[in-house]
C-alpha cells in the first residue's frame, strides 16, 4: 500500500559492523546478519528496506589505528514520527547487545518520497 503522505519523511542509513574484513571466520556470519533482519528489523519496518553489502574503517576507542570491517548498511524510508525513531533506537540498541559493538553509525536526512 503506498502512503498517503509523501512529505514529512526521513532517510535514516544505519551502519552495522559485522567482523574483520580479512578474516571471514571472525565476527557476524550472513546467516546470523539475515536472523537478526528476520527477527529485529522486519517486523517494526515490514514495508520495505534495503540491505547492502558494504567496508568500511572504524577506530575503536583507545586503539591508535583503525580496524577494517565487513559491514552492511541498511536504509529505510520512514515517515518521521516518535514511534518510528523509536524503532530505529530499538534496532541499533539490539544491535548492540548482540555483538557487543561499541556503535551503530547512523545517519538520517529529510526525503520526499514518491512511489
Amino acid at each position: 500500500a503506498h502512503p498517503g503522505r509523501t512529505q514529512g519523511w526521513v532517510d535514516t542509513k544505519l551502519y552495522f559492523g559485522l567482523g574483520p574484513a580479512d578474516d571471514l571466520s571472525k565476527g557476524v556470519s550472513e546467516t546470523a546478519w539475515r536472523d537478526f533482519l528476520d527477527r529485529e528489523v522486519t517486523p517494526r519496518f515490514p514495508a520495505g528496506l534495503s540491505v547492502l553489502d558494504v567496508y568500511g574503517q572504524w577506530e575503536n576507542k583507545g586503539s591508535s589505528t583503525p580496524e577494517r570491517l565487513r559491514s552492511k548498511l541498511l536504509v529505510i524510508d520512514y515517515e518521521d514520527n516518535p514511534e518510528n525513531r523509536a524503532k530505529i533506537a530499538a534496532i541499533r540498541s539490539a544491535w548492540k547487545q548482540k555483538t557487543g559493538n561499541q556503535s551503530v553509525l547512523m545517519v538520517t536526512a529529510p526525503a520526499d518520497v514518491s512511489f
